[in-house]
This record gives structure tokens, C-alpha cells and sequence, in this order.
């Protein structure tokens, strides 16, 4: 399949709007499933209706966290402006850019621990039980250089490239939150400027993603 094709219509659909789209379902889907991972309460229903109305009426008496409406929102923005770079070459500027789009008007922006705008300023660590390590704060700057370069300097990327490239961002881990999202955008965006099938981490595999991401030194599978 011509990838480039769906990259065009991606675009293409961005200007227009429409509902029941490839666009309008990869927003509402992405959105929901990235966020999902990272805790959120909202319901696919919801964040549909935050996509199309951006608004939505609650079915039950849960608790539902701003910061979840507010990423939810952000991750469309996220979207939209990966659509506007997606043939552009990664560069720690954009990585940084995504990190600000994904947490603008959250609490955490108003932290100066998880230092939205720039790199991580407190270690943080991967998982909770199967705890994966990641690199000190002092280090991260350099490291995110370094993985931007040996990437950007390959003549052609495939799909082992861009998923090994998501399994170093990850172990960085260069922002003090925000992380999993903006490293999943970024495999959706170079899988489409490489004429890749793009994907979606849904939720329903979280086990096996974090599974993956523990493993993967041990066990590429590729």
C-alpha cells in the first residue's frame, strides 16, 4: 500500500474537518488509547465528543481530572502539528516542542519539577514493578543528540528503525512527564515520512507494550 497516499489524505482532512474519516477516527482513537496508558479516565466516548464538540456530558458520577480533558485536547493539537512536520527531519527542537504542546495549561506546567518547556530536571524511572532505568537528568541533552544523530544519518528507515529509535527515546525518558505520548506521535509521524503503515498503541495492549520496552535489549523479535 502507498502510505503516502493515507499521509495525504491525513493532511488533506485536517483542512476539512469532517467526521467518520481516517483523520477524525486517528484523532479520537490516538488521543484516547495514548492517554489511556498514562492513566487517564476518559472514556473513547468522551473523547470523541471532546474532539467534535469539545465538550461532553458525564454518564455517571466519576471523578474526572482536568489534566485528563486538557491532554486530551492537547493530544489533538499534538496530532495536527506532527501532520504540519511530518516530512521534516526529527530534531531535539521539535521533540521539545511536542513535550510543550502535551502538557500547555496542565498542573504540571505550573511545576517547576517537571519542567515543561525544556528537559527533565528529577530523575524518573519506567514502571513501577518491572522498573526500567532511565538516563540522569544531567545526561539527557546529550544522549537525545546523540540518538538524533545515528538516526537522522541512515539513508533509508524501517520499521525496526523507528521502533528501535521509540525503545532509546524511551529509556532517556528526557521529560519529567509525557514521555510514552510524545515517543508513540513520534513513531506515527516516521512511519509516515517513510512510507510506513502507521499504528496505534492501544491500551488493550498495555501489558504487552511494557512487556516490550523491558525486553527489547534481550528479545527484539524483529
Amino acid at each position: 500500500m502507498n502510505v503516502n497516499k493515507i499521509k495525504n489524505e491525513f493532511i488533506q482532512q485536517k483542512q476539512s474537518r469532517f467526521k467518520g474519516n481516517i483523520y477524525h477516527y486517528s484523532q479520537v482513537n490516538f488521543s484516547y488509547n495514548s492517554n489511556k496508558l498514562e492513566g487517564s479516565r476518559l472514556t473513547s466516548e468522551q473523547t470523541e465528543a471532546i474532539f467534535d464538540t469539545s465538550s461532553f456530558i458525564p454518564k455517571t458520577n466519576d471523578l474526572i481530572k482536568l489534566d485528563d480533558l486538557i491532554e486530551s485536547k492537547n493530544h489533538f493539537k499534538l496530532f495536527d502539528y506532527m501532520l504540519d512536520n511530518v516530512d521534516e527531519l526529527l530534531s531535539k527542537d521539535m521533540i521539545i516542542e511536542m513535550n510543550k504542546i502535551l502538557k500547555r495549561n496542565t498542573s504540571d506546567e505550573e511545576n517547576p519539577r517537571y519542567n515543561v518547556g525544556g528537559f527533565k530536571v528529577v530523575p524518573n524511572i519506567i514502571g513501577v514493578y518491572n522498573v526500567i532505568n532511565t538516563t540522569a537528568p544531567g545526561d539527557v541533552e546529550k544522549e537525545i543528540e546523540k540518538l538524533l544523530k545515528v538516526y537522522n544519518s541512515k539513508n533509508s528507515i524501517t520499521i525496526e528503525d523507528i521502533i528501535d529509535f521509540h525503545f532509546q527515546f524511551e529509556k532517556i525518558h528526557p521529560f519529567g512527564d509525557g514521555n510514552g505520548r510524545v515517543g508513540r506521535i513520534i513513531m506515527f509521524k516516521e512511519c509516515l515520512r517513510n512510507n510506513i503503515m502507521p499504528f496505534i498503541v492501544l491500551d488493550t495492549d498495555k501489558s504487552y507494550y511494557m512487556r516490550g520496552l523491558k525486553e527489547y535489549e534481550n528479545d527484539k523479535c524483529f
